[in-house]
């Protein structure tokens, strides 16, 4: 398996919370546990290690709703192998990563915006709140180990442009490194791919994301 993915994977259960995953021959199994949502398969490779044969087998397997499939490998070629029942993000995702330093600055926090920070659970959150007290943006970062998971970044539409993004990733990535982390992993989606290459993440591989839509 790649030591990416398996960091991406151990990560991201610690951040939503979600079954500890299972080993297959190919990648994970992991059960979240909601209706639109109840498990995902995660193959363990990146690129042409993301074998066809397994992809498919995989799929054939999975005939009820609210499976996902991930894949760090271009939607363009496997969803061809998916078959009938899948609902196919058209758009790839992206498997990226960072070194974290273990003495990043604080952030400045624009004016008239408040910054929150706490840990539940081993998990960081980050939450900024607009000069009325309303939701502008949000994230948070599991470490586990040497590396930390960033996950469920986002900023409100009515916020954007304002450096909410930015803030609230350093504000993540510092957190993590103070925690030992030295590597942050994140699978990101196309729009906020742009704000982590500012910040220095660099993309390991296309993402293939895909959800089960019938029986």
């Amino acid at each position: 398996m790649d030591t990416i993915v398996r960091s991406w994977v151990e990560g991201w259960v610690v951040s939503r919370g979600a079954a500890p995953p299972a080993a297959r021959e190919w990648g994970w199994t992991i059960d979240v546990g909601r209706p639109d949502h109840v498990s995902r398969h995660v193959f363990g490779g990146v690129g042409e290690a993301v074998a066809e044969t397994a992809v498919r087998k995989v799929a054939d397997t999975v005939t009820g709703a609210g499976v996902q499939f991930k894949a760090f490998r271009d939607p363009a070629e496997v969803g061809g192998w998916l078959g009938d029942g899948w609902w196919i993000d058209p758009e790839p995702g992206w498997l990226m990563s960072v070194p974290l330093p273990a003495s990043a600055p604080a952030p400045a926090v624009p004016d008239g915006y408040r910054l929150r920070t706490w840990t539940r659970g081993g998990v960081l959150r980050a939450l900024v709140t607009a000069p009325d007290g309303s939701w502008a943006a949000s994230g948070q970062i599991a470490p586990t180990g040497p590396t930390a998971v960033a996950d469920m970044i986002e900023t409100s539409p009515e916020h954007r442009r304002r450096g909410l993004g930015t803030l609230v990733m350093r504000t993540l990535q510092r957190g993590a490194a103070d925690a030992g982390a030295r590597t942050g992993v994140l699978a990101g989606t196309p729009d906020g791919r742009a704000l982590y290459e500012t910040l220095g993440w660099r993309t390991l591989a296309p993402l293939t994301s895909a959800r089960r839509v019938k029986d």
